[in-house]
């Protein structure tokens, strides 16, 4: 099981960055996929980004490629999501999510989550 943690949401404005950040509390993060999914209201959870444990390769939603930058730290068990470029349809809950599968865009693969930190970019 792990434990994560998310931080660094908040109010922006149209065109504003932010970069949230994934604490996880296990002796195995390196065994694990990790990703960013997002869940505005009345929606359905969404995947935004994913890592596979290397680090090397990255996955987006369309609708955040070339905006958002998922990225790792294995040695302090840390997951980023830089986020630029911000719009209104980006305001939701950002979760972080870990999946012992290779990788993987259905939260149905992802086992562990965290509590979620609000995101709202206000135009």
């Amino acid at each position: 099981q792990v434990q994560l943690v998310e931080s660094g949401g908040g109010l922006v404005q149209v065109g504003d960055s932010l970069r949230l950040s994934c604490a996880a509390s296990t002796n195995t993060f390196g065994a694990y996929c990790m990703g960013w999914f997002r869940q505005a209201p009345s929606e359905e959870r969404e995947f935004v980004a994913a890592v596979p444990w290397s680090g090397t390769i990255q996955y987006y939603a369309d609708s955040v490629k070339g905006r958002f930058l998922i990225s790792r730290d294995n040695a302090n068990k840390m997951v980023y999501l830089q986020m630029n470029n911000l719009k209104p349809e980006d305001t939701a809950v950002y979760y972080c999510a870990a999946s012992l599968a290779a990788w993987s865009t259905d939260p149905n693969e992802y086992t562990d989550w965290g509590q979620g930190t609000q995101v709202t970019v206000s135009s």
